[in-house]
């Protein structure tokens, strides 16, 4: 009986899990505006666990999941089998459902020397530019991929190492124009790549496969070799709590606000940003459900923080000390 009742236990902590993941997510998707309920979305999937997790979580949430897996053939056998794993794992259960994997294969060497660039650019051209062919051909709405607040954690450091201005602060957005280059032409695809996961951490991620969702992946060894800078950073960060990796990454999109801000554009980051710096001295940590009651006109309702009350009135706040 006992056994019994930590098995049902276990299974209620999984379900939890599994909404909450769900929760966050979609969430995420609704405020950010990445995608309409039903939405039709290419999602690029290495095999890695990122992108295992985004087309779970997107295919649970009710989005039409075209997938797609690039071979850039620079990893050897390693390669190959990220190609077989996807092939066997995930594209068995699309064949099931009368679905096509999308899958490429790339001369990323012979590309980079060709046009004269690194190989990690002649890999992000190569890949951007066939997502974008693929997401117009099928009728996707956008392009999916597996960032999350980890890596936007690596990227503000790593620009910041570089000695970025305020651009390089902000990291990468939520939703951004894709622009697929090719060497001394810009074109814009015009379906967009959004990044669903920045709401989440890496460690969160890997947790939601293993122990909620059981589902297996592959790893990347080179995400191990410290000589390249970003694994370098990766590597510092492990030693982050998940607290400090939020932080960098919430800093990173309020950077974003204020760019918008600054260019006069109106965005949700921008008015968060405004919102940001009319409260910040009274110690408010809400910001987001406080200018999500703003453009709601939700008149009357009250956040309070240790020693100030804010009331929403009609499109404007009021700010009371509590004495």
């Amino acid at each position: 009986m006992k056994g019994e009742r930590r098995e049902v236990r276990g299974e209620r902590r999984e379900v939890r899990g599994e909404k909450k993941m769900l929760r966050r997510v979609l969430k995420y998707i609704r405020d950010k505006e990445l995608l309409e309920k039903g939405d039709r979305v290419l999602v690029c999937v290495s095999g890695g666990a990122d992108s295992v997790a985004l087309l779970d979580v997107l295919q649970r949430g009710g989005y039409e999941c075209v997938v797609a897996h690039c071979n850039f053939h620079l990893r050897g056998e390693e390669s190959d089998r990220d190609e077989r794993f996807v092939r066997e794992v995930i594209g068995e259960r699309l064949k099931a459902k009368g679905e096509k994997l999308w899958v490429k294969d790339f001369d990323t060497v012979g590309y980079a020397q060709e046009k004269g660039i690194s190989i990690e650019m002649a890999a992000r051209e190569l890949r951007y530019r066939w997502f974008a062919e693929v997401a117009a051909e099928t009728g996707c709405k956008a392009i999916a991929v597996a960032h999350h607040q980890n890596d936007q954690a690596e990227t503000l450091l790593l620009n910041l190492k570089r000695g970025a201005g305020i651009r390089g602060l902000c990291g990468m957005r939520a939703k951004s124009g894709n622009p697929y280059e090719v060497r001394g032409e810009r074109r814009e695809a015009g379906i967009p790549i959004i990044r669903p996961l920045l709401c989440t951490t890496r460690d969160y991620i890997e947790h939601y496969l293993r122990d909620i969702r059981k589902i297996d992946w592959v790893d990347d060894s080179t995400n191990t070799d410290t000589s390249i800078k970003r694994n370098a950073i990766r590597e510092q960060l492990k030693h982050y709590s998940k607290a400090e990796i939020e932080h960098m990454a919430e800093t990173a999109e309020r950077m974003q606000g204020y760019v918008d801000w600054l260019e006069g554009k109106e965005s949700r980051e921008a008015g968060r940003a405004k919102l940001f710096e009319e409260l910040k001295d009274y110690g408010f940590a809400e910001i987001d459900k406080i200018y999500d009651a703003l453009q709601k006109g939700e008149g009357g309702k009250e956040f309070r923080s240790a020693t100030h009350v804010a009331t929403i009135k009609k499109k404007k706040i009021e700010i009371q000390k509590i004495e």
